[in-house]
């Protein structure tokens, strides 16, 4: 069969992440044609990270003329799980142009798992649920030799006779190893490089190391994998690294697991099998503050060529922390950045305001929090109930008619809360206009050159008088609410 893979991240349709320049190509898409190819499909992609629109599909599509459409959603992004409406809108139209060319639309999502009914009423034929490789090349199998009957295939959404029929979901994949390498000869890598090159002056590349993640922060939506976590071997990884360096070469790797190298043991290995390749990269990784107080652990990631880690800190009160069901506390927030920077390595927060019986006092700890251990880097979001949650489940009657973000920074409060959304959108730029200040002060006092230290004058005195403007409005948002 001919089958024409996509996704629908567009980057045009997020505003913050375009201007931020940091694009990743659609790792699971790739994954995904490879196994069909590996299947004797013949595969293209259209790949919608720089697309202007939905409506861009259709010249592929009359050019390659395929027999199906894969949607094929980068369940590694996290940008995907956040299943921003307008990405949804565009996948729906992506759809029914595919639909109108007489195509069968094969669809699996983050979002289509959480929505199949919308998908299939918008010219989906099937909706793949959970981990989808292995029902892709089953249901893909099974269309081509022209087979009418699909309760069989683990996994499924679709419609029969009107109705909605869902079958037995499909078991995570425990060997990851079995798993082809990404399709990366049918991807342009061109734009990829230049936007990182002309913005950064570097190249960054994604892999992923492991699937899923155990742990249960009440608040994470984990449609596709659960609570199961699985690792790849660190030979096989080293043998994905040594491709793209001899494919793209490659100055930065972003591990995109949920958990990089939850066991200590792997990283050791990693890290040893990356010096006797004699392979030279920096990386960044997402971790978590109760790993990060290992030493040893830090050391090996530090001798693989970690630069930058990113932790959920979420919150500077151990209150909030405990009501996610984080498993992690504050001082362990503070060892962990402190034995990080000893290391050499960035340590980078992502910070969450808005979680339901949050306080002043609450967001005051969060800002202690960040002027006392000095992160490298902030990412500030409020809380987003994704069903499937515990945290969708307690708040779910409070939703209205909107229920998802348009795009990645809109930063809605969905919920009732202690205080109202424009309060959150408020703090979010007062908390980094904190974080702006402290940083333009350690460059004042650190700067290695006297334009450094002017230009970090600059940035002190333009984020003191933001953060006093913020504050103000901060207040009499408070006393209002109040």
């Amino acid at each position: 069969m001919k089958i024409l893979f996509t996704h629908s991240y567009f980057l045009s349709l997020d505003p913050k992440q375009l201007a931020h320049a940091q694009p990743y190509p659609p790792l699971g898409t790739l994954i995904a044609a490879a196994c069909a190819r590996n299947e004797g499909h013949h595969v293209s992609l259209h790949d919608t990270m720089f697309a202007s629109g939905a409506y861009d599909i259709a010249a592929a599509l009359d050019n390659f003329k395929p027999e199906a459409l894969v949607i094929y959603d980068d369940g590694f992004n996290y940008l995907t799980k956040m299943c921003l409406s307008n990405m949804r809108e565009a996948a729906m139209s992506m759809q029914e142009l595919a639909k109108a060319r007489g195509c069968t639309v094969i669809v699996t999502s983050s979002d289509a798992a959480d929505h199949y009914d919308k998908y299939l009423d918008r010219a989906a034929d099937f909706v793949i649920i959970g981990e989808a490789e292995q029902s892709l090349v089953g249901l893909l199998d099974h269309i081509a030799k022209k087979r009418t009957d699909c309760h069989h295939i683990r996994g499924l959404a679709f419609k029969e006779s009107g109705e909605v029929k869902l079958t037995a979901p499909r078991p995570v994949m425990r060997d990851l190893d079995s798993l082809p390498l990404p399709a990366w000869d049918i991807l342009d890598i061109t734009p990829y490089k230049k936007m990182w090159r002309e913005h950064h002056g570097y190249f960054s590349i994604n892999v992923a190391t492991t699937r899923g993640c155990p742990y249960k922060c009440n608040w994470c939506a984990k449609p596709i994998y659960g609570h199961a976590y699985h690792m790849r071997s660190a030979a096989n990884v080293v043998k994905e690294l040594q491709l793209l360096k001899k494919l793209f070469d490659f100055d930065h790797v972003w591990f995109c697991d949920d958990i990089f190298g939850l066991k200590r043991s792997w990283v050791k290995e990693f890290a040893g099998l990356v010096g006797k390749e004699g392979l030279r990269f920096r990386f960044k990784i997402q971790s978590r503050a109760d790993l990060l107080v290992q030493e040893r652990y830090v050391t090996d990631l530090a001798a693989a060529g970690c630069h930058e880690v990113w932790m959920g800190a979420e919150s500077g009160s151990q209150k909030i922390l405990d009501a996610m069901d984080k498993g992690t506390t504050v001082d362990q927030i503070r060892q962990a950045r402190a034995l990080l920077n000893r290391h050499g390595i960035k340590a980078c927060f992502f910070l969450q305001f808005g979680y339901p019986g949050e306080t002043h006092e609450d967001i005051e700890m969060t800002i202690r929090l960040l002027r006392e251990t000095k992160p490298d880097d902030i990412g500030i979001s409020v809380s987003y109930p994704l069903p499937g949650t515990v945290f969708y489940d307690r708040v779910k009657n409070q939703l209205g008619s909107k229920t998802n973000w348009e795009h990645s920074d809109e930063l809605a409060l969905m919920f009732r809360n202690t205080y109202p959304s424009v309060f959150y959108k408020t703090l979010h730029r007062f908390v980094h206009s904190v974080f702006r200040r402290q940083k333009a002060i350690t460059m004042m006092v650190g700067g290695v050159s006297l334009f450094g230290r002017v230009k970090a004058a600059g940035a002190f005195v333009k984020y003191s008088l933001a953060g006093i403007i913020h504050n103000l409005r901060l207040r009499r948002s408070r006393a209002h609410a109040g």
